[in-house]
């Protein structure tokens, strides 16, 4: 049993307005990771170890992104709930795979959400340049409280979609056994390579790849040796 009932999925989508907000806007916990978006989901369900797996395999993912600024990222916290609610209930091995692909159409679809919440505040706070110029604080406070409710509609907005879009997709059941395997092998692939190219682009300044590399190899050599 799977707690995929109109008391679950509301949950769900509580949770993941509350992730969305977290990505950027408040408290920023780290909610808005996918490992801890999807484990919570997955508890909301009924089914931790399907959270655990999508979340832990999108954590790699977004091992590739550094959202700070004005750089373009997808929410891969809020799309982490869709993968949950089509594996729930199901063995994982069979399910991460399309779990996996459906959490990523989901995670780009979120950009041009995020990137219309920046422009609305960013004409907001155009709209009351006088106002900020002689430091009133009241517009500062209505500024800030505007940006967190756009941004808290966009994270529901992004939260029914990802759980519709994994409901939908529930009836489809398990994907054929001869493809079952390749969808996770490209799934899992996919995401230790986001990951180690994030980890080399990271490294890469201030001549911190010489740790990088030593940890690879020493890691590789626990390996051999057991």
């Amino acid at each position: 049993m799977t707690g995929l009932d109109p008391v679950g999925l509301g949950a769900l989508v509580v949770w993941g307005a509350i992730v969305g907000l977290d990505l950027a806007s408040w408290p920023q916990l780290m909610l808005s990771r996918p490992l801890v978006a999807g484990s919570i989901a997955g508890l909301l369900v009924g089914d931790i170890a399907a959270g655990l797996a999508v979340g832990g395999v999108l954590e790699l993912f977004a091992l590739d992104v550094l959202p700070i600024g004005a750089t373009q990222y997808p929410d891969f916290g809020v799309a982490a709930l869709t993968g949950v609610v089509l594996a729930a209930g199901r063995p994982v091995p069979a399910m991460l795979g399309m779990a996996t692909g459906l959490a990523l159409v989901i995670a780009i679809l979120s950009g041009p959400l995020i990137e219309r919440v920046r422009r609305a505040n960013a004409r907001a706070a155009s709209g009351a340049a006088a106002a900020l110029a002689e430091g009133n604080a009241h517009v500062v406070s209505a500024l800030h409280l505007g940006g967190l409710r756009r941004d808290l509609i966009r994270s529901i907005v992004l939260s029914l979609v990802a759980v519709v879009a994994g409901l939908a997709l529930r009836p489809l059941g398990l994907p054929p056994g001869r493809l079952a395997l390749p969808l996770l092998l490209v799934a899992v692939a996919g995401a230790l390579a986001a990951a180690i190219r994030g980890a080399v682009r990271s490294s890469s300044q201030g001549g911190r790849f010489a740790w990088v590399a030593a940890g690879f190899a020493a890691g590789v050599l626990v390996l051999l040796w057991r």
